[in-house]
């Protein structure tokens, strides 16, 4: 008899999951409330890169001197809500202590690294099979710098990347210049890492793979699930608002929305939204060759089909706070700066700004494991800065659980009882 799953969310970690599970030969129905990679999905609005090397948590030693300068400033790189504070407080407090120590942060680089390895080959491969493999380039990844001091500021981040495998290429200015003329002169230093990839249209991508597994027989509901069905300590069916469907497993991988359906299926996991903004400028006319992240702006600065996107800023204030819009028009006004060939004069029709929800975990790993109430339930969310690089090694880590087969990396780190 043919193993029924349902797979819960149809962002860039559901489609994976989905096609990873028709590989194992099983039925699957896709749930998803919205359409796939629109405009209201984090897989949508992303910041485009395939980075193997994203394996820093956020949390860093140190980090918590900020905090009160975070709280007071609504318009910093994190910033936290006042109203919503009291709500926060225990995730901040986990969040902080996770990156208190340099040796904790090294567990978490190397747990994150074995997810994100061979990422821009694995997104390579799918993308080629959904027909869009020209979404997909590997053209490596550049953090930019003023100087080599400001480097060297980030020595214990850069440390433990060369700790875990991770090889860059050190620029000059003048060769910074060479391969960047269009980007500011402040900028003096760089680290190249070519193992590192982007996708140009997210949100076309993710559309791609859905329509792929819907080739392969998968059925696709719109529907938002509630809940589920248990009787005996197996899965009977997932609940939704129109009512049931009947299952055998069950993949939880609905994004900053899973905390609920986690504690349906008896886990109770501390997931809260990082809010982050992009802005796009249609038609540039200049921009960077590479991808690249300025060290002044903490944020991504990269080519898609749609245009010149700048994505970043964490902002914490929960899934309902309407968008602060300011947050992105600071991306804009950063982007402006970093390439001065930009024009100035913009009309707002080629200007596109845009809100979503990074679903995270306070120790910087996602929860990837079986429910506390069985294990034909499967969680597969909160992977916060690095949703879409880790995409594919999740699915593939999820089916071999549900398949009852050796995970090919360890799964102790995302086990999501470790916050019990």
């Amino acid at each position: 008899m043919t193993t029924h799953s349902v797979v819960i969310g149809a962002g860039i970690v559901g489609a994976c999951t989905a096609l990873a599970l028709l590989k194992e030969g099983h039925r699957v129905t896709i749930l998803e409330p919205g359409p796939p990679g629109g405009e209201q999905a984090a897989s949508y609005g992303n910041g485009c890169w395939l980075s193997p090397m994203s394996v820093i948590p956020p949390a860093v030693p140190g980090l918590w001197r900020k905090v009160p300068g975070f709280i007071a400033d609504p318009l910093g790189p994190l910033a936290i809500r006042w109203t919503y504070l009291p709500r926060a407080l225990p995730w901040l407090a986990r969040y902080l202590l996770s990156g208190w120590t340099e040796g904790r942060v090294a567990r978490t680089a190397v747990a994150l690294r074995a997810i994100l390895r061979d990422a821009p080959a694995l997104h390579a491969a799918l993308a080629e099979e959904a027909g869009v493999g020209s979404l997909i380039e590997r053209t490596g990844l550049m953090y930019v710098y003023p100087s080599r001091a400001e480097f060297a500021q980030e020595a214990m981040a850069w440390r433990i990347r060369r700790q875990v495998g991770i090889e860059w290429l050190e620029l000059s200015a003048e060769e910074l210049r060479q391969r960047e003329p269009a980007l500011d002169r402040r900028y003096g230093f760089a680290a190249l890492v070519e193992e590192g990839g982007h996708c140009r249209d997210p949100g076309a991508y993710v559309a791609a793979l859905v329509a792929l597994a819907e080739s392969q027989g998968a059925q696709r509901v719109a529907a938002r699930a509630t809940g589920f069905r248990l009787e005996g300590g197996r899965l009977r069916a997932v609940r939704t608002a129109e009512g049931e469907i009947a299952a055998d497993r069950a993949v939880i991988s609905a994004g900053a929305h899973s905390k609920a359906l986690a504690a349906a299926a008896g886990d109770r996991v501390p997931l809260e939204t990082e809010r982050g903004y992009h802005a796009m400028i249609e038609d540039p006319g200049t921009g960077p060759r590479t991808p690249l992240m300025p060290s002044d702006g903490k944020m991504s600065i990269t080519w898609t089909n749609r245009g010149l996107r700048c994505a970043g800023q964490v902002e914490i204030a929960g899934l309902a706070a309407a968008p602060n819009w300011k947050r992105a028009e600071i991306l804009r006004d950063h982007l402006l700066r970093s390439f001065p060939g930009l024009p100035r004069d913009l009309p707002a029709e080629r200007v596109k700004l845009w809100m979503g929800h990074r679903p995270s975990m306070p120790d910087g790993l996602p929860c990837i494991g079986p429910s506390r109430a069985t294990s034909d339930i499967v969680h597969a969310f909160g992977h916060g800065h690095v949703g879409l690089v880790a995409g594919p090694r999740t699915a593939r880590l999820v089916a071999q659980m549900l398949c009852g087969r050796a995970p090919e990396v360890d799964p102790r780190p995302f086990d999501p009882r470790r916050f019990a």
